[in-house]
C-alpha cells in the first residue's frame, strides 16, 4: 500500500511537517517494502490553492492514504474527491509514523482540521517576497526558497496565520473542524503523556 507523509525533508527519519498543502517535501512510503519515494512539493511556495495542487501531486502517484499534521477544506474536498483517505494529528518521524499506521494506531480523518487559508501565514508570504526579491538577482527567486527548507520553515514563526474566513464554511462545518482539531490535540496529548511516562521509567 502506498502512503503519502507531509515532511520536512525527504527520508524516512525526516520529522512529519504538520502542514499539509505547503509542507517541504512529501514522502511516498509502500508500506509492503518501506521503500520510499521523496518529492519536494511545489506547491509550498504557491500564493494559493496549495492544498488543492498538493493533493493532485499526491493523487498522481496513486497514494491511497495521506499522513499529516493537519489539512484544510480545499486539500480535504480533493484528496477525499480522488478517494484517497486522509489521517491528522500525525507527529514524529516518517519512519515511526508509518509503523503506527501499519500497527493500526492511527484513525482516519473525517473533516478538514485546519481553517481555510491556514498555513499561508503573512509571514510566509512576505518572506517569499523579500526571499524573491534577493534571490531575483541572482536568477534564483522562487528555487532558492523552496530549496531550503529552514528557512521556509523559520518563516512563519512570530507571525499571525492568515486569520480563517469563516465565511468560506457554513457554522456546522466550523464546529466539525473545531471538534476534530479538539480530538486530534487530544489524541497527541495522550501519546506525548504516554512517551514521557516511558522515558522516565
Amino acid at each position: 500500500m502506498k502512503v503519502a507523509l507531509s515532511a520536512t525533508a525527504g527520508n524516512l527519519d525526516s520529522q512529519i511537517d504538520p502542514r499539509f498543502g505547503r509542507c517541504q517535501y512529501f514522502v511516498i512510503v509502500d508500506t509492503d517494502t518501506m521503500n520510499i519515494e521523496a518529492l519536494p512539493n511545489m506547491a509550498a511556495g504557491a500564493m494559493g490553492g496549495a492544498g488543492i495542487q498538493a493533493a493532485q501531486t499526491i493523487a498522481n502517484k496513486g497514494v491511497q492514504t495521506v499522513l499529516t499534521g493537519s489539512v484544510g477544506p480545499n486539500a480535504f474536498q480533493a484528496l477525499s474527491a480522488a478517494g484517497i483517505s486522509i489521517i491528522t494529528g500525525v507527529f514524529g518521524t516518517i519512519r515511526e509514523a508509518v509503523e503506527k499506521f501499519k500497527s493500526g494506531q492511527l484513525q482516519k480523518t473525517t473533516a478538514p482540521t485546519a481553517p481555510m487559508g491556514s498555513g499561508m501565514g503573512g509571514g510566509y508570504g512576505m518572506g517569499m517576497g523579500r526571499g524573491g526579491g534577493r534571490g531575483m538577482g541572482r536568477g534564483m527567486g522562487r528555487g532558492y526558497w523552496q530549496a531550503t527548507g529552514p528557512f521556509a520553515q523559520q518563516a512563519p514563526v512570530g507571525t499571525s496565520a492568515t486569520p480563517p474566513t469563516p465565511l468560506q464554511m457554513s457554522k456546522e462545518q466550523e464546529i466539525q473542524m473545531l471538534e476534530n482539531q479538539m480530538k486530534d490535540v487530544q489524541k497527541q496529548l495522550d501519546q506525548i503523556r504516554k512517551r514521557l511516562k516511558e522515558l522516565k521509567k
